[in-house]
């Protein structure tokens, strides 16, 4: 069975992948987590919450200068995550220290779970030029210090398709030895997976010797990635698979799949739609920039997020799609207390109004909104960009109040005409204050 995906020089041909979190059984504490961390066969973020990948690919390292742009949109239509494709080097140009640092800067700027994978894995055994998982640990550990203390922001995937249809046999022994070096090497982060036969497990090796991969992992914190083409082109082989998985209590991932494909009709409805029965992740394949004939793949068309395809509008407006189902990760859920203090007289009053950053990320800009009770008029501000629309109130930082560190604050003040009263209701970025 020749199941295999084609990726062309330039061009990443995969699909979106889920993270699927499971519920398991619990392990021996294996020491400090600091990030994302499997707990009962569940992914869980560094507050100690269950998350749930809902994103899609990115091929940053044929298209790097559209990387920016791309993250920001993918946020805004709704995606908690971004899987992020890099190089090695040994197909295509390395993606270094400095590059990767920049990425990992970006997600964490629009709030996304940073998925980092090794492209150059695709296929080993059956692609000439393929790198083997021991040669994507070796790049890992070189750009270690872009990934170090990132954990509660970036997992690393650490070789796509790392097996083509030939080999594939050696996939269990490969994958301990991988994790078990990065483990030695300090990586403390959740290490995802990928099946062999181009990442669509056809042959059950990865379903079948999971456990021990599972539990050749000191730190308990691996999580398994399936790529959905046309191997699984019914709901029957979708649930049957990811099910396996689940009455397991191991962690498993859709790491990419698509609405067509060359090797057959994958059904991403039932991909969708189990993921979102069993409270799986799932991250698309991919944002924009296909070719080689796959460039049906493509979310939005030449990287326009205005210009979404059928395929894009399926996964991020559908049913069971991105834009109804994820939710964002606990690290960047953003909490506050709202004091506003009146100074009230005859015909004005001023407020001075403190925000406390209670989230679990610094802050660095922001808007604070609430409504006036009556018609009061804003005559100056200070410490702060004041905008009045009809009775709605936005307060905008200024360079020198921007950043709000964690269990930090800022105050600004405005003067305004009218009656003075305490807004009912303040909410910072769109998150709900709490009024002290």
């Amino acid at each position: 069975m020749n199941k295999k995906l084609v990726t062309s020089a330039g061009v990443l041909i995969a699909a979106s992948a889920s993270l699927v979190t499971l519920p398991g059984t619990a392990h021996a504490a294996q020491g400090p987590k600091p990030g994302f961390h499997v707990e009962g066969g569940r992914l869980v973020d560094a507050t100690g919450k269950d998350f749930v990948l809902r994103g899609v690919s990115h091929a940053h390292t044929w298209y790097p200068s559209k990387t920016a742009q791309a993250l920001a949109d993918i946020k805004e239509l709704g995606a908690n995550s971004v899987r992020v494709v890099l190089s090695t080097g040994t197909r295509w140009t390395k993606n270094d220290v400095a590059d990767v640092k920049n990425v990992v800067a970006q997600c964490k700027a629009n709030r996304l779970v940073c998925v980092l994978e090794a492209h150059d894995t695709t296929g080993y055994g059956e692609q000439g030029d393929a790198a083997s998982l021991s040669e994507a640990v070796d790049y890992w550990l070189e750009v270690a210090d872009a990934v170090k203390g990132q954990e509660k922001y970036v997992i690393v995937n650490i070789g796509n398709e790392p097996h083509g249809n030939a080999g594939y046999t050696a996939w269990t022994q490969d994958t301990k030895d991988a994790v078990a070096r990065l483990r030695a090497a300090g990586f403390d982060h959740t290490l995802m997976v990928d099946a062999p036969n181009w990442g669509q497990d056809w042959s059950n090796t990865m379903k079948d010797n999971a456990p021990e991969v599972f539990a050749a992992d000191p730190d308990r914190n691996t999580v398994f990635s399936v790529h959905m083409y046309g191997v699984y082109d019914t709901a029957a082989e979708v649930e049957a698979y990811l099910s396996s998985f689940v009455a397991r209590e191991l962690p498993v991932v859709v790491g990419e799949f698509g609405f067509d494909h060359g090797d057959g009709d994958p059904d991403e409805d039932a991909v969708m739609a189990t993921a979102q029965d069993l409270d799986l992740g799932y991250l698309g394949w991919s944002w924009s920039g296909n070719g080689g004939g796959v460039e049906y793949l493509d979310l939005a068309t030449e990287f326009d997020a205005g210009r979404l395809t059928t395929w894009g509008e399926r996964l991020f407006n559908g049913p069971d799609g991105i834009s109804s189902t994820s939710r964002e990760a606990g690290v960047y859920r953003r909490g506050c207390l709202v004091k506003y203090r009146l100074d009230a007289w005859n015909g004005g009053f001023n407020a001075d109004v403190t925000i406390h950053n209670t989230g679990e990320q610094d802050l660095k800009g922001w808007k604070l909104g609430f409504a006036f009770p009556g018609d009061q008029q804003i005559n100056s501000a200070w410490n702060a960009k004041v905008s009045r629309n009809g009775r709605q109130v936005t307060a905008a930082d200024e360079p020198w109040t921007q950043d709000i560190p964690v269990r930090g604050s800022v105050s600004f003040g405005l003067n305004a005409s009218g009656p003075g009263a305490v807004p009912s209701e303040f909410s910072l970025d769109g998150v709900p204050c709490t009024k002290y």
